[in-house]
C-alpha cells in the first residue's frame, strides 16, 4: 500500500489561522489526543507574536514518545533558537508576492530570503529541519492571480536555501486541480531532490479536490487539521483547512495508508467544538465511516 504522511495543524494554523482560543491546557490535550489518534507530525505552536509566551508553555508540557515530532511555526532566526529546545521540526512562511510579504510579514521577498537562510542554517546546528512554505502560491488577496512562473522561480531560490522540505500553500483558497498538478510539476523540475508539501484550505470547496491531485501528482506530505477548524484572514468569508479525518477517510478508501484513526479524530473534533463554541467543518463526524463498523 503507498503511503501519504500528514502533517497534523489544527493545533496551530487550525486556531491562530481562524482566530479561534484555546487555552494552553486544552491545546495540550488536544495535541495529546492527535497524538493518540496515530498522528505523527503536529505543528503543535507558532513562535511568531502575539503567540510566543503560549508556544513555550504548551510545548514544554507536551509528552516526548518515540516517532513523534513536533513542529511551530518561526519567522526568524532568533525565534528558531528560542524555540529549537522543544521542537522536532520549523516552519519558515514566504509569500509568493512581494504585496503580501511587504503588507504581512513587513519585510521584502529578499529580506525574507535571508532570513531563512538563518534560519535554516540555526535548524541545522541545533538538529532541527525547516520547512519552508511558499504563502499565497496560487492567488493573492494584495496582487490577485500568482503567475506560476514565479512561483516556480521563488521555488528555485527557496530551494538553493537547503530546506527539509518546500510546501506549497493554497493561503486563500483559490486554487483548482489542474492549477495544482501543473503547480507540482514545474516546482519539482526546478526544485529537484527537494521534498514536497502542500497546505489547502477548503474556502471554495476545492481543498479536498486539491488534496488528492497533489497527491495523484506524487506529494507524500499534506497539512490537514482536525475537524477542518481554521482559516484564512486574508479571504473574505474564508472556510477552513481541509480535515483530517475526511482527508484520511478519502486516501484509505484509495488504498493509501496514513496511519490515522480517523474515527478517534472526529471524536477529537467533537470535544475541540465544544471547546471552541463551534460547530466541526467536517463531514466524517456526520456520516461516519464506510462500510459502517458494526
Amino acid at each position: 500500500m503507498d503511503a501519504v504522511e500528514l502533517v497534523e495543524i489544527a493545533p496551530r494554523d487550525g486556531l491562530a489561522g481562524g482566530g479561534l482560543a484555546l487555552s494552553a491546557v486544552d491545546t495540550i490535550e488536544l495535541v495529546e489526543c492527535l497524538a493518540a489518534a496515530g498522528l505523527r507530525r503536529i505543528e503543535a505552536a507558532s513562535f511568531c507574536p502575539p503567540f510566543s509566551p503560549a508556544a513555550e508553555q504548551v510545548l514544554s508540557a507536551l509528552p516526548r514518545l518515540p516517532g513523534l515530532r513536533y513542529g511551530a511555526l518561526v519567522p526568524d532566526r532568533a525565534a528558531l533558537q528560542q524555540a529549537a529546545a522543544y521542537l522536532d521540526e520549523a516552519q519558515f512562511v514566504l509569500p509568493a508576492t512581494e504585496d503580501f510579504a511587504q503588507r504581512q510579514e513587513k519585510r521584502s521577498q529578499d529580506q525574507l530570503l535571508a532570513e531563512l537562510a538563518e534560519v535554516t542554517k540555526a535548524g541545522l546546528a541545533a538538529g532541527v529541519p525547516v520547512s519552508v512554505g511558499i504563502a499565497v502560491a496560487f492567488g493573492c488577496p494584495y496582487a490577485g492571480e500568482v503567475p506560476r512562473a514565479a512561483v516556480v522561480e521563488l521555488a528555485a531560490k527557496v530551494a538553493d536555501t537547503g530546506p527539509a522540505e518546500l510546501s506549497l500553500a493554497d493561503t486563500l483558497g483559490v486554487a483548482t486541480p489542474d492549477q495544482v498538478r501543473a503547480m507540482i510539476t514545474e516546482v519539482r523540475a526546478a526544485a529537484p531532490g527537494i521534498r514536497l508539501r502542500c497546505h489547502f484550505h477548503n474556502t471554495r470547496n476545492t481543498g479536498y479536490a486539491n488534496a488528492i491531485a497533489a497527491v495523484e501528482a506524487g506529494v507524500r506530505v499534506v497539512d490537514v487539521s482536525a475537524g477542518g477548524f481554521g482559516g484564512c484572514r486574508f479571504a473574505p468569508g474564508a472556510a477552513g483547512n481541509i480535515a483530517t479525518e475526511d482527508v484520511v477517510y478519502a486516501l484509505e478508501r484509495m488504498g493509501i495508508a496514513t496511519g490515522v484513526d480517523m474515527i478517534a479524530v472526529a471524536d477529537t473534533a467533537g470535544w475541540l467544538a465544544q471547546r471552541l463554541g463551534k460547530p466541526v467543518p467536517a463531514l466524517l463526524g456526520r456520516a461516519g465511516v464506510f462500510p459502517p463498523t458494526i
